[in-house]
């Protein structure tokens, strides 16, 4: 598995991450997070990617590889408590929120504490970017991050406070290649792709019922790519093309069956999409995109 050094960071990043929202909302066991985790540490991975919000995500994660701890990089997020929606960006409260999540993960310390989709109103007061950097002088973190989309991260990477950036970039959103990725690459932050397969919202033959995935549907049922037809290409075109825009250090990939994140590892071998092909998946997109299609937080 390839590793790149995420930006100004000590950290080298497998290319492909692993995000730990799916198991805690969809109820997963520990056996199976055990397995899951344990075959793809095994693989090669060496980022693992979650958040107090998703539901058991963090205590799954604990206490199914925290005996593993020196063999991976771990990121959480913070301001949310424990359903997404319900935020709380008062510094005390972010500072109780890391220190619930190293309890959960089993830790003394993560290697990245990140704001979650925090807005750009707050991120302007300061006072929560003051609340990681508290944490990073407690030992606590070693780097802060920002994870969003849009003008808060713009404004992220141009504070200069922030060791690195989490925010979407695929195929079905494209917003951060222009907005957000030539800047951070410039500054040297390390860049982490969240929904790289735009949840896979292609597989659906009719519009899903669930939010988290419609507007990547109606967007991808616009764009109408050749290649999500052939279902064996769809999924490493897509992941391939998140990996080949410059800047993107690693693509957080989540999901709730052993042995998936290896197969989707696999998908990888091939390197970097064509330059060919980049550009007809770019052209498409500023063909087609409307205004509204902004990075989805």
């Amino acid at each position: 598995m390839e590793r790149r050094k995420l930006g100004k960071t000590d950290m080298e990043a497998s290319v492909l991450g692993f995000g730990g929202s799916e198991i805690g909302y969809q109820g997963v066991s520990g056996r199976t997070v055990t397995r899951l985790l344990d075959g793809a540490l095994d693989a090669g991975l060496n980022v693992i990617d979650t958040a107090e919000c998703y539901e058991n995500s963090e205590e799954l994660i604990g206490k199914a590889v925290s005996g593993r701890r020196r063999e991976f990089h771990l990121f959480t997020k913070c301001g949310h408590g424990k359903s997404y929606g319900h935020a709380d960006w008062r510094p005390a409260a972010l500072l109780a929120s890391i220190e619930r999540s190293l309890r959960r993960l089993k830790t003394d310390a993560v290697d990245l504490v990140q704001l979650h989709s925090c807005s750009l109103e707050h991120l302007k007061k300061g006072d929560v970017i003051a609340a990681l950097e508290q944490a990073r002088e407690r030992g606590w973190t070693r780097y802060v991050g920002y994870s969003g989309d849009g003008a808060a991260a713009r404004y992220a990477i141009e504070c200069g406070r922030f060791d690195t950036l989490q925010t979407s970039v695929s195929i079905a959103d494209q917003e951060g290649l222009d907005l957000t990725l030539p800047l951070a690459k410039a500054r040297g932050m390390g860049v982490i792709a969240k929904r790289p397969i735009a949840n896979v919202a292609w597989t659906y033959r009719t519009k899903p019922a669930e939010r988290y995935y419609q507007d990547y549907w109606t967007r991808l049922r616009a764009l109408d790519y050749p290649f999500l037809r052939d279902p064996e290409a769809a999924v490493a075109t897509a992941l391939r093309f998140t990996l080949s825009a410059a800047g993107v250090h690693t693509a957080i990939v989540g999901t709730t069956k052993p042995g998936r994140w290896k197969e989707n590892a696999s998908l990888l071998a091939a390197g970097p999409l064509g330059r060919e092909v980049i550009n007809g998946i770019r052209g498409r997109w500023r063909e087609v995109a409307k205004p509204s299609w902004v990075g989805q937080i």
